[in-house]
Order: C-alpha cells, then structure tokens, then sequence
C-alpha cells in the first residue's frame, strides 16, 4: 500500500515524541508496534489495528470510521480496526496513538515468559 510508509512514519513520530520505546513487527498482515511485549497497534487492511481499553471500546467504536475488530470471524473485544479517514490530521492520529498508549501498561502479554 502506498500510504503504508507514511502512516508508519507518523507513528514513529508520535511515539519518539513521547518518549516511548516500541518494536516492529510484521503481524496479521501489517506492520505493528509493540511497546513492552504487547502488541499496541498496527496496520491492518488499508488503515489501523489499534489495542484499547476495552471498557471505552462501545463509545470509540461509535466514532466515525471505526469498527469492531473482526477476525477468524469473530469481534475482537479490546481491538478496534479503523479507516483512515478517522486519523488524516496529525493531531487525530494522536488521539488513537494515545487511546493505545494508555491501554498498553493495563493489557496482558501473550508472550511466553
């Protein structure tokens, strides 16, 4: 995809921004970013994958151009797929960047310890 590069970038921005250390990796056909062994957020079918707090997911998933995450057929409860119409200006993409961000410390690492 040939916004993929740029939405990667800004990611980043945001995230050296802020101080945060994160690691790439290529997941459900994306690129994600993992902060603490935790899968954060990503991109995902055009747009963005995103890690959230699942007891905000009802009110964000109400947003313009988000949805519920499916996959393999069913909802994925603490995820959200989004368009990119809902983060063309910087200080939108911030916005779900920091939704992820403040989830991260909360959720659970599925890597083996």
């Amino acid at each position: 995809m040939a916004g993929e590069p740029l939405i990667l970038e800004r990611i980043r921005n945001i995230f050296a921004a802020k101080g945060v250390e994160w690691v790439e990796k290529r997941m459900f056909g994306g690129d994600c970013f993992l902060i603490d062994d935790k899968m954060c957020l990503g991109t995902y079918r055009g747009g963005l994958l995103l890690r959230i707090d699942p007891e905000e997911e009802n009110v964000l998933a109400e947003k313009p151009f988000v949805s519920r995450m499916i996959h393999g057929g069913r909802v994925m409860k603490g995820y959200l797929s989004i368009e990119p119409r809902a983060y063309l200006s910087d200080i939108e993409l911030e916005f779900w960047v920091v939704k992820c961000l403040d989830f991260n410390p909360k959720a659970k690492s599925s890597k083996q310890k």
